[in-house]
C-alpha cells in the first residue's frame, strides 16, 4: 500500500531496557507527583463548619422584603413574574381591606406568591424589574430536598422575618445586602 503523502513516518520501536521493564522509573516519578501533592493547601472547605465565603455577585433563594416597620414591599405589580424567563413565578394581587395598612404598604399586594425553585435559573431579572425592592436573591443555597412539591416556595416561606419582632433574624436573612434605600435615597 503507498502513502498519499510524504510526511508519514515509520515509528521503530527499540526494545525495552531492563530497567524501563521493571517499571521503576514511572513508579518514581509517579511517588514523586504524589508526595509533591500531600505539603500543598487542600481546596476541600469542611462544609458544615467552615463556610465558604461568597462572591459579591451570589445569587442564592429568593427573599421577600419588608420595610423598617415590617410592612411588606411588594405590590403584586407582576414585573418579576412578567421579567423571569424561565415563569418560575406565579402571584395574584388582593386588595388591602380596612385595619391592614400594618401589614402591607401598598393599597395592592400579594395575596398569592409563589416560586418554583425547579424551573428557576437564578438570573436576578426579578430583582432587577422590582421597581420597589421587594424581591431578591440572598446569600443562602438552594436546599436539597426528595420531593418536587417542596421545591414550590409559597409566600410565606419566602418573606423575611419580621425586622422589629425578630431583628436577630432578620439581620441574618438581610445579609451582607444592603438594602436600596441606603444607597438611593430617591427610591
Amino acid at each position: 500500500m503507498q502513502a498519499l503523502t510524504n510526511r508519514a513516518k515509520q515509528v521503530e520501536r527499540q526494545p525495552m531496557s531492563f530497567l524501563e521493564r521493571l517499571y521503576l522509573v514511572a513508579i518514581f516519578k509517579g511517588m514523586l507527583i504524589t508526595f509533591r501533592h500531600i505539603f500543598k493547601k487542600k481546596p476541600t472547605i469542611n462544609y458544615p463548619e467552615k463556610k465558604r465565603p461568597f462572591s459579591p455577585v451570589f445569587r442564592g433563594l429568593h427573599i421577600l422584603n419588608r420595610d423598617a416597620e415590617g410592612r411588606e414591599n411588594c405590590t403584586a405589580c407582576g414585573l418579576c413574574a412578567v421579567a423571569c424567563p424561565a415563569e418560575a413565578i406565579t402571584m395574584e394581587a388582593a386588595e388591602r381591606q380596612e385595619g391592614e395598612e400594618g401589614l402591607y404598604k401598598e393599597e395592592k399586594y400579594a395575596a398569592k406568591y409563589e416560586i418554583n425553585m425547579l424551573r428557576c435559573i437564578f438570573c436576578g431579572l426579578c430583582e432587577d424589574a422590582c421597581p420597589k425592592d421587594a424581591i431578591y436573591l440572598s446569600e443562602t443555597f438552594a436546599p436539597a430536598d426528595y420531593q418536587r412539591k417542596q421545591f414550590i416556595y409559597n409566600k410565606q416561606e419566602l418573606l423575611i422575618p419580621h425586622p422589629v419582632k425578630e431583628p436577630e433574624a432578620y439581620k441574618k436573612a438581610l445579609g451582607n445586602r444592603v438594602p436600596r434605600e441606603k444607597i438611593n435615597p430617591a427610591i
